[in-house]
C-alpha cells in the first residue's frame, strides 16, 4: 500500500469517530440555545410568558453562561448556523442587561432627607436580626414584609417610641406586613392581594409623601396569573398618585419581568439604580452576591433623589435587606 492509499485510509478511519461527537455537541448547543432563546423572546416581546419563562427571567443575566457554552459547542461541532444563533442571543443578552427605567435628576430644591428601609424577614425568622439593623441605622420609615404577629409584637416592644406611627396587616406566616414611620401617618387603603399591602400618608417636615408596600405572590408555577395580576394593582396605584411616592418592599420581580416594568413606566425610579447598584441581588440570599436576582426595590417618583444603596445581611431570611438614602426636592 502506498503512501496516500494510507493516509485515505487513516482518514476515513477517524472520520466516522469524529462526527458523532459533533453531532452530540450540535444537539448540545442547539437545546440550549432554544431554551436560551425562549427567555430572551420573551424579554424582546415585552411579556412575562408562561412556566418557565417568568422564573428564569428573574436570572437573565445568568443565561451567559448557557449561551456562550452553547457557541462554545456549537464551534466544536462546527455548526455554522448554531455559531451564528449563538452569537445573535449572546447580543440580544447584553442589550437586554442594561439597566431599565429613568434616572433624570429630581430638580428643585431639597426639602428633607430620610433613609428608607424595606426586608423580608421570611414568615419572621429574620426578626431578630432585623432590629439591630434598624437600631444602627435609625431609618426614617422601615417596610417589612412577612412579619407575622411575633414579628409584630416585637417591633411595636422594641421600637414603641422610636417609631409611633405604624400601618399594618395582622397575618400569621407571608400574608403580615408592617410599616414604621418616624413621621406621622395617616392612614389609606393599601393595595389589595394575597399578602398584606398596607398603605399611608407620611408628614415628612411638612410634606405630603404617599406610602405603599409591594408584596405581589411570587409568579410560582400556578400562580403566575396572580403574581401578573397583583403587580398590576401595584401598578395603577403608583399611576393614580399625584403626590411624592415611596412603594417598597418585595416585589418578587425584578426588572426584566415586563409587569415590573409597567411599574417602572408610570413614572417611578428605582432608588437602587440611581444609586449605582441597578443589578445587586437581593434573593436568594445564601448565593448573594455572586448569584441571584434583585426583587427587593424602593421605587420613587421624580420628586426624590437617592445617593446610596446598602444591601444588608441577616440572618433568618432568605432576602437581604435594602437600605437607600433618598432626598425628597420641592417643586423648585
Amino acid at each position: 500500500m502506498d503512501t496516500a492509499t494510507a493516509e485515505w485510509t487513516a482518514t476515513s478511519e477517524e472520520e466516522p469517530q469524529r462526527r458523532p461527537g459533533r453531532r452530540l455537541a450540535a444537539w448540545c448547543a442547539g437545546l440550549l440555545l432554544v431554551a436560551v432563546s425562549a427567555v430572551v423572546g420573551c424579554r424582546a416581546a415585552d411579556t412575562d410568558g408562561i412556566t418557565p419563562v417568568p422564573q428564569l427571567l428573574a436570572f437573565l443575566p445568568w443565561l451567559l453562561v448557557p449561551a456562550g457554552l452553547a457557541l462554545l459547542l456549537a464551534l466544536l461541532a462546527r455548526w455554522r448556523p448554531g455559531m451564528v444563533w449563538a452569537l445573535l442571543a449572546l447580543g440580544l443578552l447584553a442589550w437586554f442587561i442594561e439597566p431599565y427605567g429613568k434616572t433624570d435628576d429630581a430638580g428643585g430644591p431639597p426639602v428633607a432627607e430620610f433613609q428608607v428601609l424595606t426586608s423580608n424577614v421570611e414568615f419572621g425568622r429574620g426578626t431578630g436580626s432585623l432590629v439591630p439593623e434598624i437600631r444602627r441605622h435609625r431609618p426614617g420609615i422601615v417596610f417589612v414584609e412577612e412579619c407575622d404577629h411575633g414579628c409584630r409584637a416585637t417591633l411595636r416592644r422594641e421600637f414603641v417610641t422610636v417609631y409611633p406611627y405604624r400601618r399594618a396587616v395582622a397575618a400569621e406566616g407571608s400574608k403580615g406586613s408592617v410599616i414604621l414611620s418616624r413621621f406621622p401617618l395617616k392612614g389609606t387603603g393599601g393595595v389589595p392581594g394575597t399578602m398584606g399591602m398596607p398603605g399611608a400618608v407620611a408628614d415628612v417636615r411638612g410634606h405630603e409623601v404617599r406610602l405603599q408596600l409591594a408584596h405581589p405572590m411570587p409568579p410560582l408555577p400556578g400562580q403566575v396569573g396572580v403574581w401578573r395580576r397583583e403587580l398590576g394593582r401595584l401598578r395603577d396605584a403608583a399611576a393614580a398618585v399625584r403626590t411624592p411616592l415611596v412603594l417598597a418592599g418585595d416585589f418578587n420581580s425584578s426588572q426584566d419581568h415586563a409587569a415590573f416594568r409597567r411599574i417602572l413606566d408610570t413614572g417611578l425610579r428605582d432608588a437602587a439604580r440611581l444609586a449605582g447598584h441597578d443589578r445587586t441581588p437581593s434573593w436568594p440570599a445564601r448565593l448573594t452576591p455572586a448569584f441571584g436576582a434583585q426583587i427587593d426595590h424602593v421605587l420613587v417618583t421624580r420628586d426624590f433623589s437617592a445617593s446610596s444603596a446598602r444591601f444588608l445581611r441577616l440572618a433568618g431570611t432568605d432576602h437581604r435587606a435594602l437600605l437607600v438614602d433618598v432626598t425628597l426636592h420641592g417643586s423648585g
